[in-house]
């Protein structure tokens, strides 16, 4: 892995790790967190399982399929042409509430190991390696599903903390770089050039939204 990338990427992961073992998410664990249908809790293992994904994914042995595209993957993924109370989207909460019914302790003492066994798992990666999604099926190169956990992870770290009411936290700039060129390809892959260029220059023409998802 690209030096810059695996340093932003472990500053990110320690980033998030400390929002969600934080005492305000520990507080509101059981209530609604700011994506609808999701708990505090369950969120904050959605937020953490990024960082348990790249620990577990990157060290493996280079998948035998060829990598796709990242704006394809997002083409593909069901939950990006899912509504909200979908059956992909409902499963994501699902899941992520069920985990969370074991408490805040479980879910710091898991995530302390994944956070210590990151490094390393960035170290082994080399940026071309294709990396296995096993919940989707096909595979993308170590450095672009490095940059989708980013987004993952800058995207709900503001969802966490605005469930329970801090400030979200800072990110390294490139990591922040790195996230909207992801979000920018796929908003525009989603709603066009012009869509984008007038959302950031002309606001008078601008459509309601350009959202990446």
């Amino acid at each position: 892995m690209a030096l810059t990338l695996s340093t932003d990427t472990l500053a990110a992961a320690r980033t998030v790790v400390d929002l969600a073992l934080s005492e305000p998410v520990r507080d509101r664990w059981t209530d609604e967190s700011a994506c609808a249908g999701m708990s505090v809790g369950g969120l904050a293992h959605h937020l953490t399982g990024q960082v348990e994904s790249l620990a577990r994914l990157l060290p493996t042995a280079p998948a035998d399929e060829a990598p796709i595209p990242v704006v394809e993957h997002y083409r593909r993924a069901a939950w990006v042409r899912s509504g909200l109370d979908d059956e992909p989207n409902v499963e994501i909460r699902t899941a992520s509430d069920a985990k969370a019914g074991s408490g805040p302790a479980e879910l710091a003492a898991n995530t302390v190991v994944q956070l210590t066994r990151l490094p390393a798992a960035l170290a082994a990666a080399e940026d071309a390696d294709p990396v296995l999604i096993p919940w989707q099926g096909w595979a993308l190169t170590a450095h672009d599903f490095t940059v989708t956990r980013l987004m993952e992870m800058v995207v709900h770290a503001d969802d966490l903390a605005a469930s329970v009411g801090v400030d979200t936290p800072d990110f390294p700039a490139d990591s922040v770089r790195r996230v909207l060129a992801l979000l920018t390809d796929v908003a525009v892959e989603r709603h066009g050039q012009a869509a984008l260029v007038r959302t950031l220059s002309r606001p008078q023409r601008a459509p309601s939204s350009v959202s990446a998802f």
